[in-house]
Order: C-alpha cells, then sequence, then structure tokens
C-alpha cells in the first residue's frame, strides 16, 4: 500500500493535480501516510492527525516537513472532541495551500552545521558568506539535522557545505542520541560539492537529562548542558577511531574538499580551562585523521579555537573559493 500510494500521490503532484496532503490515523494510518509524505518535496503542504503525535515521532517525521497534530481522542469517529480537531486540521492543510509560496532562492545555497559550543563560528561564517553572496541554510547538528542536510544535498539544493560541527559522528560512534547515522559526511562527497570540514563538537556524545546516562558511562567526564542534554567527553580511543572515519568518508569525496584543523579546541567546553580540554584526546584526532586521509584533501592547520572569528572567516572564504573553482585550480591544477 505504501509503494502504491508513493505512485499515485507523487504522479499527481508532479502533474499539479494536488498542493496539499492531510492525514488521519493511528500507528498503521500514520506509518502508512507519513511515509507518502516523506517522499513529497521539501515545502509541499503536509498535515498528519494522529494519536502517536505526542510520543517518539521521529521514525515518521524523518528528514522531512511534517507538520503533526495530535488527534487526542482516537480517530473513531465524530465526537466533541474530535470535531474541533479535525476541523482545526482542515484549517491548517487549505490555510498552506493557499499561502502563496515565497519566492526560490536567487542566491547559490550553502549549508552550515551547528550547534551551540561553535555557534560563534558558525555566525561569524555565515556573515562572511551572506557578504559573498550566498543564501546560508545552517543545521543544528542534532542527528536529524545533519541528515536533512545531506538529503538536500542530494536533493540538488546545494552549492556548497560548511560542515564545521561533525558530532553527530561521535554519537553515531559511542551510542548518544544525536546520530545521523552512517551516512552523515557522504552526501557532499558522492554528489561532488565542494566541502570545508572541521571537527567541530567532536570532544563530546550527547544524551538526555543526567539519569538517562548509560549506566556504563556515568563514571566518566560528564558536563549538564541544560536539563535536557548531558554531554560526555569522548576518549583518546574514541577520538582516534572518529579521525579514521572522518578520513575514510572524506577520502571517496568525488569534489573538492578541505579539512581545517583547530589545534587551539574544537568546541566552547574543550578550550583551555573548560570542562572538556582533553589535548590527548584532540591529538589523536588529528593525528589519525591525517594518517589515514587521502593526499588529495587539502589540509589546513591552524593554532586558533574554532570559535576563532577569523578562522571562521577564513573558512568562508575557502567554501567560496571551491564553490567559485578558484581553489580548485589551485589544489588540483
Amino acid at each position: 500500500m505504501t509503494v502504491g500510494a508513493r505512485k499515485i500521490v507523487g504522479d499527481l503532484v508532479d502533474e499539479g493535480a494536488v498542493h496539499g496532503i492531510l492525514g488521519l490515523g493511528g500507528t498503521g494510518g500514520t506509518t502508512l501516510v507519513t511515509a507518502v509524505m516523506r517522499a513529497l518535496p521539501i515545502g509541499f503542504p503536509k498535515v498528519m492527525v494522529s494519536t502517536v503525535a505526542a510520543g517518539d515521532t521521529r521514525q515518521y517525521f524523518g528528514t522531512s516537513d511534517i507538520t503533526m497534530m495530535y488527534s487526542v481522542v482516537d480517530i473513531a469517529g465524530l465526537n466533541s472532541v474530535s470535531m474541533p480537531i479535525l476541523a482545526n486540521a482542515a484549517g491548517a492543510i487549505a490555510g498552506m495551500v493557499r499561502t502563496e509560496s515565497a519566492e526560490a532562492a536567487t542566491k547559490p545555497v550553502v549549508a552550515a552545521t551547528m550547534f551551540g559550543v561553535t555557534t560563534p563560528a558558525v555566525q561569524a561564517a555565515r556573515a562572511r558568506l551572506e557578504e559573498l553572496g550566498y543564501e546560508v541554510l545552517v543545521f543544528h547538528a542534532t542527528g536529524v539535522g545533519g541528515a536533512s542536510m545531506e538529503r538536500l544535498v542530494d536533493a540538488g539544493m546545494i552549492a556548497g557545505v560548511l560542515d564545521l560541527t561533525t558530532t553527530e559522528l561521535a554519537d553515531e560512534l559511542v551510542g548518544g542520541v544525536f546520530s545521523a547515522g552512517e551516512t552523515r559526511l557522504t552526501a557532499a562527497g558522492r554528489s561532488a560539492i565542494p566541502q570545508v570540514v572541521s571537527f567541530g563538537a567532536l570532544d563530546m556524545v550527547n544524551f538526555g537529562p543526567p539519569e538517562t546516562v548509560p549506566a556504563q558511562f556515568r563514571e566518566r567526564n560528564l558536563h549538564v548542558h541544560n536539563a535536557s542534554v548531558t554531554l560526555m567527553r569522548t576518549t583518546v580511543d574514541e577520538s582516534r577511531t572518529l579521525g579514521r572515519r572522518i578520513a575514510e568518508r572524506l577520502s571517496v569525496a568525488k569534489g573538492a574538499v578541505t579539512v581545517v584543523i583547530p589545534l587551539g579546541g574544537i568546541s566552547a567546553i574543550d578550550a583551555h580551562g573548560q570542562p572538556f580540554h582533553d589535548p590527548d584526546a584532540d591529538a589523536a584526532l588529528f593525528e589519525a585523521f591525517e594518517a589515514n586521509v587521502a593526499p588529495r584533501i587539502a589540509l589546513l592547520k591552524r593554532q586558533a579555537h574554532i570559535n576563532d572569528p577569523e578562522l571562521a572567516v577564513e573558512m568562508a572564504e575557502l567554501l567560496h573559493a571551491h564553490i567559485s573553482g578558484q581553489r580548485d585550480k589551485e589544489q588540483y591544477g
């Protein structure tokens, strides 16, 4: 049913015969309808009224822009509770369909990855990229953020990637809550999209509140970031593995890549005097990367911290040079 529905709805959308999709259901209906919604373009109106909208919905959203509404009661007939909810859903999808779409971007679009602990760097880089004439999409590196960026790259919507915050790979390796899966850091390389990559926030693995940290990690170096997020410092061995994995994924990239190594620290709490400052772990990360990366990948080492605004501007200008072809001529002749 899902395969057939995707085909039928996809054809109708391509023909311009429908302009929005509204779904109602419990677990079965939500699974089927959201699978159809996920196959539709970003920006196409999607509303799902579901009995499971108040729970863990990641499996239904994926990386799509689905609007979910909790049904409160089961989808089993009309009553004083369900009627106003269904009316609101109808109003929501009608409003989305009637709203004029924003004009398509006229500037080249670049993607950047950010975490709270790398925000100063991304803000500085974004400002410089905008000065250079780009529209910058910033993705919060919380698993779904990185996956969403990879999806847009695969869809051909991105001209270049400033992958400054690759922290999701640490969660993939150790079992944190913000993993973006095994395909993270592969889309740009696969699509020959220019990349400038760094090691932002690879000093940490993310968990929920302190009581949710797995028992085997309770004695590790933990830092309560906020009421919902507890951070755990990556070890020397974990950092070494991360360096190797990043090298392996970037080495097969078809497009231009420059990797920036910030020797002064890779997050706001990895700086000197901060709780995750660990020069040995950082050194293991960088050394493993250098030992395993293909010779064609350009490296740029700086003594600066990753949040140094001058370094961030330099990374933005490197990406611009790749996109414009200037650095490709210098690097690859």
